[in-house]
């Protein structure tokens, strides 16, 4: 990518997550996804000290931070330090950038996540690799690091099961006295419907670009900001050329089967 268009990047990402708004509708979040919990409750034991990176409004903190022996979040929007220092003044929290973890020394941490694809926003790649440097550096050895990143290959969407709890109790009578084949028919009906809308928008939108068919490079993601993709493979091998070792790999569409033309995004974990 162009020094220029990165550094335009940057700023515009940056403005992006300290703006109020954005901030508040992060500090909001308090969901932890099932795959989270699964890497987390696996990879992440009771007493050892946890380093998330991108914290945004906190919304891993009050998860990751229970049984740490200790937990510091950094981010580099001083909007989203405030709203977590607000929340939880009772835990660690920092100002700082992903690639520049200067504040901790070698092996202060047995931990270090970077969730919501945080890595992918870091432009151009000597960032992101500076990240990933940095992140080696202050894990402990043996230590783990997990982080999602962005599927480009991502095209199929999932048609969604009915959810009884989601639909709006004023129009529960009305649903309710719908025969329940006929009801179930109109909902799988909309729902591959709205499915293939997706899908078909998906594949004009990540088809037609490079990260698509090369496995990685940048593209819009859905907040409009330039972005890291790239497909399992490639990312694997991008983190076993900085010293890592590669663990684990969970869709984070679990407990659903993850497919690369379907996936979103995937969890990674590797060990120092």
């Amino acid at each position: 990518m162009d020094r220029v268009l990165a550094q335009l990047h940057t700023e515009q990402i940056y403005r992006h997550y300290n703006s109020p708004a954005i901030a508040a509708g992060y500090g909001q979040r308090k969901y932890i996804t099932p795959c989270e919990r699964l890497l987390f409750n696996t990879y992440i034991k009771p007493g050892v000290a946890i380093l998330d990176i991108g914290v945004g409004g906190g919304r891993t903190s009050q998860y990751l931070a229970g049984n740490a022996s200790r937990y510091v979040g950094i981010d580099y929007a001083p909007e989203m330090i405030r709203i977590c220092r607000e929340k939880f003044p009772q835990w660690e929290y920092l100002e700082a950038s992903a690639t520049d973890l200067s504040p901790f020394e070698c092996g202060s941490f047995d931990a270090v996540v970077l969730s919501y694809n945080m890595l992918d926003d870091l432009v151009p790649d000597e960032s992101r690799w500076r990240c990933l440097e940095e992140c080696r550096r202050v894990l402990r050895e043996n230590g783990f690091l997990i982080f999602s990143s962005h599927n480009p290959r991502a095209i199929l969407a999932r048609p969604m099961r009915d959810n009884a709890d989601s639909r709006s109790e004023a129009y529960k009578p009305a649903i309710s006295s719908i025969p329940a084949l006929l009801r179930k028919t109109l909902h799988w009906s909309a729902s591959f419907f709205i499915a293939a809308c997706i899908s078909l928008r998906r594949v004009f939108s990540y088809g037609s670009k490079s990260p698509f068919w090369q496995g990685e490079g940048y593209m819009l993601d859905c907040e409009n900001l330039m972005t890291h993709f790239a497909i399992p493979r490639k990312i694997i091998a991008e983190l076993v050329r900085y010293g890592f070792r590669f663990i684990a790999l969970q869709g984070d569409d679990y407990p659903k089967k993850s497919h690369l033309l379907i996936t979103e995004w995937y969890y990674y974990v590797f060990a120092r």
